[in-house]
């Protein structure tokens, strides 16, 4: 298969140099120094067990237009760096291609094909102005959930924390041609690679995390293992989760793991800084509106009350607000 990866970071990174590494057509969209040095090296990938592996056909090009229509385009940027993709993303396009969306949170095209009384709405929290849905049309997007921890330690050389879980997802739930052609490719790369019949309802058990982990970390600079173990903010993610939860069960997502089972995931997880606190500290924009603006708007839709999560959102917007004016980062020092 043809296939472009949009953001050659971590994830982008790692699933681009095993696909290639498995005889695929592997293109990375890059930029300055990542750019050079997949031109020069092909891409690089560290295990788990230190040893290494290297993708010499990875190709690398700046513009989209360069790299022409492919036959899957997987999505690898954040939820809110895709609008700053368009329109260049079309020139990737050919009449069949795929667009697979592994973005953490909700999102652009929930409600595609989703039955019900919500079917074909818009989410104006992660497309304001619906130009994504205006650029990408809805019949190209298979839905993905990414599960693997990943680390651009240099320019072109990846290494991977853990994990090679990549589940895939139709829409309309159903196991069509294409993304079995998919799934199979990722397979043959040493993925896990599951279709599931309900898309949604994976993407909702990670957000489940997501959703209150991210902000409670970039409030409080703790780690997924200190908020899991210290009672108060053990129950304010909980209390979150709970909200999330009524919210979800209205949309008909069926919650297939317990909420204590998936804190205690998290609190597995060791003394791990979650994205979002990683983008505090570095002064990056933060992931608010997939993560959690969009569960706000979720819940304003289904008239379902989510006052921590509200509260939590204002605080945490705020927060992104005063360090996006400022140009600046925050992180906690130890002193002397």
């Amino acid at each position: 298969m043809k296939i472009a990866v949009v953001g050659a970071g971590a994830i982008g990174g790692y699933l681009g140099a095993k696909l290639a590494i498995a005889g695929e057509d592997v293109t990375f969209i890059a930029r300055n120094r990542n750019l050079a040095a997949i031109q020069a090296n092909g891409f690089r990938l560290m295990l788990e067990d230190g040893s290494e592996q290297h993708a010499p056909t990875a190709k690398a090009v700046q513009r989209m237009a360069e790299a022409g229509p492919q036959d899957a385009v997987l999505l690898t940027v954040k939820a809110h760096q895709v609008r700053d993709l368009l329109p260049e993303l079309r020139d990737l396009f050919g009449p069949q291609t795929v667009v697979v969306t592994m973005i953490n949170g909700v999102p652009w095209w929930y409600f595609h094909k989703l039955a019900g009384p919500y079917e074909g709405r818009a989410l104006s929290s992660v497309d304001p102005d619906g130009a994504i849905a205006a650029h990408i049309e809805p019949e190209r997007v298979i839905g993905s959930v990414v599960y693997p921890a990943a680390e651009l330690v240099a320019p072109g050389v990846v290494k991977l924390i853990e994990g090679n879980r990549f589940t895939l997802g139709e829409p309309d739930g159903t196991r069509s041609p294409r993304i079995e052609a998919l799934s199979q490719a990722m397979i043959k790369a040493g993925f896990k690679s599951p279709v599931s019949k309900d898309i949604r309802g994976e993407i909702w058990v990670k957000l489940w995390g997501n959703l209150s982990f991210n902000p409670i970390s970039a409030l409080t600079h703790a780690t997924l293992e200190d908020i899991c173990r210290y009672p108060l903010s053990r129950e304010l993610a909980a209390s979150m989760m709970r909200e999330a939860q009524a919210v979800g069960e209205k949309l008909g997502v069926q919650f297939k793991v317990s909420l204590d089972q998936r804190i205690a995931g998290a609190e597995a997880v060791g003394a791990h800084k979650t994205s979002m606190l990683q983008d505090v500290e570095a002064g990056r924009a933060l992931e608010l509106q997939a993560l959690v603006g969009s569960v706000v708007e979720l819940a304003r839709i289904t008239a379902t009350p989510t006052p921590t999560i509200d509260a939590i959102y204002a605080a945490t917007s705020l927060l992104g607000k005063t360090l996006g004016d400022a140009k600046g980062r925050l992180a906690v020092q130890a002193l002397g």
